[in-house]
């Protein structure tokens, strides 16, 4: 029986160019993320962190190599496309937190099903999980900043992915916090997701199964 890759990156090139001058924002990036693993990618800022997700989650698209999504080519294909097989396949969390400011948390997770066409997860359920039973017709105001990064977790969630990806989704919270979220996602990846995480923080890095150093683009050996 072959067994599908959750996440496949081979030979990622990401170029920008601004009239005469050009960023080599990623030179050859190739690895993988196995279901059940916990990669964590490092460096120093603009390394190529956040466009490498970028390209992962085909918010962005690589000048050239492929990233192969469950078995399905992510890059290279029509924007509605790409769509798809992040709503099938894929959950993310970035920054932010991915939270509506007018919508409580229930509503914010169930607006993920939506877009993704996934009712399968119980969002009740999904909160409980998480702690966010209690607060689940609060709005993101009325939240803690754990509570957020929960709430923020709880949608990335929301269509039971395969990947998880997480572009610095600690940076703004006390050290406290940082180990419950880094714990939901370790139990997450326990669970068969594979979570790959960019990220500065030390704590990080201790978490995850494996780190993936990057430098100018270029992983380093």
């Amino acid at each position: 029986m072959t067994v599908v890759v959750p996440l496949r990156v081979e030979r990622l090139y990401r170029f920008y160019r601004a009239g005469d001058e050009e960023t080599l924002a990623l030179r050859g990036v190739t690895f993988q993320v196995d279901a059940g693993e916990f990669l964590a990618v490092s460096g120093p800022s603009g390394s190529g962190k956040s466009t490498l997700l970028g390209c992962v989650a085909g918010t962005d698209e690589p000048s050239g190599g492929t990233v192969w999504i469950a078995g399905h080519r992510m890059s290279h294909q029509p924007a509605a496309a790409r769509a798809r097989l992040r709503g099938d396949h894929l959950g993310m969390l970035a920054q932010e937190r991915n939270l509506f400011d007018h919508l409580t948390v229930a509503q914010n997770l169930r607006l993920a099903q939506h877009l993704a066409r996934q009712n399968s997860v119980d969002a009740r359920r999904l909160l409980d999980e998480l702690g966010l039973a209690a607060r689940a017709d609060s709005f993101p105001s009325q939240l803690s900043s754990g509570e957020t990064a929960r709430a923020g977790l709880a949608v990335a969630l929301a269509n039971d992915p395969a990947i998880l990806v997480a572009d610095e989704p600690t940076g703004e919270l006390d050290e406290a916090t940082e180990e419950q979220v880094l714990a939901l996602l370790g139990s997450r990846a326990e669970q068969g997701t594979a979570v790959l995480v960019s990220s500065h923080s030390a704590m990080v890095r201790r978490a995850a199964d494996r780190v993936l150093q990057l430098e100018d683009g270029i992983v380093q050996p």
